[in-house]
């Protein structure tokens, strides 16, 4: 038994609140990238240079080498924009929500929400060490689990099966 469903069968109900999910999640990263793209002046640094938590200085040594830096800023806007395109759009789904898993992980690990950590960025939304960065982390891997978009997607078109 491999584990993995091929052909699932939702109802209207789940799949369009597997397509809600989807589609608000990307919308989210999708903003997100925007934002940086229309500030000119926008970089990561400040946000890295006030990481805590184990992998601080991983974080600090990426905010203090130029080059390493303007990778990452890089990497962070486009990959946003291309994760909420990926999601809104329902195309190449399986990358973009394992992508935007990879990044949440990053965010969730430069500010985590733990006891006797501070910010001097406020942070929204911290419930010890739930916030809503690990809540959309869990809501993607429920869509992975649950993937929508060879039902209402793109991918329904790029990935047709040969039956």
């Amino acid at each position: 038994m491999s584990g993995k469903i091929t052909n699932l069968q939702y109802s209207r109900w789940q799949l369009s609140w597997l397509l809600a999910l989807r589609l608000i999640i990307g919308w989210h990263f999708l903003y997100e990238g925007m934002v940086k793209v229309v500030n000119s002046n926008w970089s990561s640094v400040s946000y890295l240079l006030d990481s805590s938590g184990i992998f601080k200085g991983m974080f600090y040594s990426i905010a203090t080498n130029p080059n390493l830096l303007k990778i990452a800023d890089f990497l962070n806007i486009w990959g946003l924009i291309a994760i909420g395109l990926g999601l809104i759009l329902g195309a190449f789904t399986r990358i973009a929500k394992w992508s935007g898993i990879v990044l949440l992980i990053f965010y969730y690990l430069s500010h985590p929400p733990f006891i006797g950590l501070s910010y001097l960025m406020p942070m929204e939304g911290s419930y010890l060490i739930v916030n809503k960065v690990l809540i959309e982390l869990v809501a993607l891997i429920v869509l992975v689990l649950f993937p929508t978009s060879k039902q209402i997607g793109l991918d329904r078109f790029l990935f047709k099966s040969k039956k």
